[in-house]
Formats: C-alpha cells, sequence, structure tokens
C-alpha cells in the first residue's frame, strides 16, 4: 500500500488527516503489517484532552500490544466504534475505514510540523 501524500505522519507511525480544526487519527500502513494481525483495540474516552505524544489508544495483535499516541494536542471528539466491532479494519484499511479516534486541535499549525509522506517513507525504509 502506498503512503498517501494527503496526511502528516508521527514518527511513531500514527497518521493525520486534517479537516478543518479537527484531525483524524490512525496507524499507517507500515505500523499495521508490523503488529501484524490486530485483534483489539482499545479506544479513548470522548471528551478526553491530550497533549502531543500522549499515550491515547491501544491496540493490540497477535504479536504485541501498542499504544497509539496522539500526534497532536487536542480533544478527542469521536471514536470509531467499527474497529471496536471489527478491529481488522485496523488491518484492511488503515487509511480508511480503519481509522481509530478524531481530535478537536488545540493548534492547527501543530500539524503542519508532522512528517509528509516523502519524509515518512524515508523513515520507514
Amino acid at each position: 500500500m502506498n503512503t498517501p501524500t494527503d496526511l502528516r505522519y508521527a514518527s511513531s507511525h500514527e497518521w493525520v488527516r486534517l479537516d478543518g480544526e479537527i484531525a483524524t487519527v490512525g496507524i499507517s500502513d507500515h505500523a499495521q503489517e508490523e503488529l501484524t494481525d490486530v485483534v483489539f483495540v482499545e479506544l479513548p474516552a470522548v471528551g478526553k484532552s491530550v497533549d502531543a505524544g500522549d499515550p491515547t489508544a491501544v491496540v493490540e495483535s497477535v504479536k504485541a500490544a501498542s499504544d497509539i499516541y496522539a500526534p497532536v494536542g487536542g480533544e478527542i471528539i469521536e471514536v470509531n466504534p467499527d474497529v471496536e466491532a471489527d478491529p481488522s479494519l485496523v488491518n484492511s484499511d488503515p487509511y480508511g475505514k480503519g481509522w481509530i479516534f478524531k481530535l478537536k486541535v488545540k493548534d492547527a499549525d501543530h500539524v503542519s510540523k508532522l512528517m509528509d509522506a516523502a519524509a515518512y517513507t524515508a523513515q520507514i525504509s
């Protein structure tokens, strides 16, 4: 799977799709491949405030459990119940139906400080 160029990426393998002040967050295709079969997703509480780098969710696979970090600071405004019901969406559609949570960002400028697709691709190569 290609690394989508319309997203920004954290070094911890989360991606961000910004729409106004709302950031949708998931994990990259590379991250889901490293985890292998995702069997459980622990979603954050709606209304929780997080800072960039805070552990915010947990993804468990047959191999390991991994924290999902907030790539930018903000307030959790929505979680994806579909990945709770069907965690394999994180594997099968990491940039679409496999998103994990949405944040109302504190400062949208912080998103632009994350890596673009080229920089992220270089990091994982």
